[in-house]
């Protein structure tokens, strides 16, 4: 059934499509004026308009389950031949229903976790427009158009993260007074959110560079005009440009996803309220650069067959990727700051999804990385955009963002301490009943299975990585919910503050996300044999890359066969190993109490220096600030101290005070007595008469 969109004819299919990302920008666009009317009017429309967004993102899932594509362009920039245009590919299509369901129950919760705040129209236009740009993004036809959508989600994020530009104390994250190499670790919304934004411009400034470079070869920015015709890739690999200009379209991906080494906005990023981070880390942000190494990595991989050898491109995001995951998980180890562990824990879960995508196109079989990769994306939205909004709720009821002031709370919030559990679970990767696990073993099958030589040591790495994982989580678990009672809240109860369960506006929506981890977890199996059957069919018919499956099981087929009959029991007793080291761990010092973590770290004077580098974010973020913003300050004022201040004001002042004294002089003749004029006049005539003369 066709229909018109701004006066051209559209398929049903494709007109939701579009409807996907217009419908969140023109929430945007309607909702200051609804809050000239009602300010609590706000609340619906976003709530509605993220509800349709994502009822459209599902009426596209059949076509996506059967493998159609709906493609369509309308006219943009005619003087050189680009149109704007939609791509609804299974890929898409998929992450489409991630962001925008995930999206909207986020909308739900910020009805009660914002409720009574002034600037709440600012904060909803800012939410909204966020969601639109991340969907732009996900169903763009071309770079150009996804860019606009890339720097839109970098506009929100900036937004959102400095939303209380107040910077009272309670906005800022960090611990006061604490400084790594004489930098503060200390810092408030206004800082954070410059700093997301100039640090993520880092990776939109080559990826700019990167997308320009193949238009200027291929002389189109369009996904699949750049697969049907792959003579770009030939003539730029002949001049030895097509890996660096993957390279620097990667960059894009590891300044918003915050990969190394452009990671250290996340963890200042959650000086915004609870809603934006469960938004940047779940649905929008930092699930924008995994999505785009998701799109291109067919495309480069697909160019072997034509005898272009990208090895080093994807060597470089599992590498990437792997040192990210175990770098940002030793530091949330040791946070005391339940957002900022979960920021953690972010970039490194990231991190793993980067590794399996870079290992994919070092692997025999590429489409094990690839689905891997996928489905930790779809587990890691779920679980983490639960946690991150439980831990809003504790921090609305117990108004803290310290972990140390928290303790004892499984008594007073039952739901949040339940919901934290399961969520908290399949990030550990518990065994068999959450999606955690079977999208983590799953990307180690495929590291493992890969038969590249970076495959042990990468593999080596994602185990650690997962022991710590467990480990954190556990913690962070145990210090909230167990133990005694802090005297932050002993004084709370004192004062008269009853602590009590959140409302349910809040605690519905992330309790739907944690209950799904377990329920999606337990046909976890399932689930990802239906992804890997969906790439399977969607990489052969838009890539031609094609699946070796007669001779390679998928790791569904090998646990259901039996351990011994399986083709990777190493990656199923690696996942095992992680979870019961890591968990048994953070069972004996933060739950179980057998051992005081303080006392046994002050203990030994390794572990006190381990976990103070660890504390100190490995120093990175102060190197970062010693390299780029200290040493050119220092630099500028130097120069202007001692080179403008003397040589060039120096050599002004010469020009200046001749043009003075001159002055003077002729500012002397002017007596205003018209015998001294007469007098000068006739001296002159004297003067050149003589020396016409002479």
């Amino acid at each position: 059934m066709a229909t018109e969109f701004f006066g051209l004819p559209l398929e049903a299919g494709a007109m939701n499509v579009w409807a996907i990302w217009i419908l969140p920008f023109f929430a945007a666009l309607i909702i200051p004026g609804v809050a000239k009317f009602s300010k609590r009017g706000t609340d619906g429309v976003a709530v509605a308009f993220a509800l349709m967004s994502a009822i459209s993102a599902s009426t596209l899932l059949p076509a996506a389950l059967q493998g159609h594509e709906i493609h369509d362009q309308i006219p943009w920039i005619s003087s050189i031949g680009i149109k704007a245009g939609i791509l609804g590919d299974p890929l898409a299509i998929l992450m489409a229903n991630v962001v925008g369901w995930i999206s909207f129950l986020i909308m739900v919760y910020s009805t009660g976790y914002m409720k009574g705040d002034k600037d709440i129209t600012r904060f909803w236009f800012w939410m909204m427009f966020f969601v639109g740009s991340m969907q732009l993004i996900v169903l763009s036809d071309n770079f150009l158009q996804l860019f606009f959508g890339w720097e839109g989600v970098g506009l929100a994020s900036y937004a959102l993260i400095g939303f209380w530009y107040l910077d009272k104390k309670k906005d800022h994250v960090g611990t006061e007074g604490h400084t790594a190499l004489g930098i503060s670790q200390y810092y408030s919304p206004t800082h954070a959110g410059i700093k997301a934004f100039i640090m993520t411009k880092v990776g939109d400034v080559m990826m700019l560079a990167g997308m320009f470079l193949i238009f200027a070869f291929a002389g189109t920015f369009g996904f699949r005009e750049l697969t049907h015709d792959t003579a770009w890739a030939t003539s730029m690999a002949s001049q030895n440009l097509l890996i660096p200009a993957a390279v620097l379209l990667f960059g894009g991906a590891i300044g918003k996803s915050a990969q190394f080494p452009l990671n250290e906005w996340l963890l200042e990023a959650m000086t915004g309220p609870t809603s934006v981070s469960a938004l940047i880390h779940a649905a929008t942000m930092v699930k924008a650069g995994v999505f785009l190494v998701a799109r291109l990595g067919p495309l480069f991989f697909a160019l072997a067959a034509i005898g272009i050898n990208m090895d080093q491109f994807f060597e470089v995001i599992a590498w990437v990727g792997a040192i990210t995951a175990f770098l940002l998980a030793t530091q949330g180890m040791v946070s005391p700051e339940i957002k900022k562990v979960l920021a953690y824990s972010t970039g490194s879960q990231i991190g793993y999804m980067m590794m399996a995508l870079g290992i994919a196109g070092l692997s025999r079989q590429f489409v094990d990385g690839y689905t891997a990769g996928f489905f930790h994306l779809i587990s890691h939205a779920m679980f983490k955009a639960s946690l991150f909004m439980a831990a809003g709720s504790l921090l609305h009821v117990v108004g803290s963002r310290f972990m140390t002031d928290m303790g004892g709370l499984r008594q007073h919030m039952r739901k949040t301490y339940a919901f934290m559990w399961a969520a908290g679970l399949a990030l550990m990767g518990a065994p068999f009943i959450t999606t955690g696990f079977w999208s983590k073993d799953a990307i180690f099958a495929a590291v493992y299975e890969s038969g590249n030589v970076w495959a042990l040591p990468i593999f080596s790495l994602a185990l650690v990585t997962a022991i710590i994982t467990a480990f954190y989580t556990t913690r962070m678990i145990g210090m909230v919910f167990f133990g005694n009672k802090s005297k932050h809240i002993e004084k709370m109860e004192k004062e008269g503050h009853h602590i009590h369960e959140a409302s349910a506006s809040m605690w519905v929506p992330y309790g739907i996300l944690a209950v799904l981890t377990i329920g999606i977890g337990i046909i976890g199996l399932t689930a990802e044999h239906g992804i890997h059957r969906l790439f399977t069919e969607y990489l052969a018919n838009s890539f031609g890359i094609q699946s070796h499956v007669e001779t390679v099981s998928t790791q569904s087929e090998s646990i259901l066969g039996g351990f011994l009959s399986g083709v990777n029991p190493v990656a199923l007793m690696a996942s095992l190993t992680a979870f019961a080291v890591g968990f048994g761990l953070g069972y004996i010092f933060y739950i179980g109490r057998f051992v005081d973590p303080v006392k046994f770290v002050n203990s030994n004077l390794f572990f006190y220096a381990i976990h103070k580098f660890f504390l100190n974010r490995w120093y990175l973020n102060s190197i970062i600030y010693w390299c780029f913003v200290v040493a050119p300050l220092y630099f500028a004022r130097g120069t202007w101290r001692y080179f403008e201040s003397i040589v060039i004001d120096g050599l002004n002042r010469g020009p200046e005070k001749a043009i003075a004294v001159g002055a003077r002089i002729v500012q002397g003749t002017q007596t205003g007595i018209s015998q001294s004029y007469l007098y000068v006049f006739g001296a002159g005539i004297l003067l050149i008469l003589l020396l016409l003369f002479i």
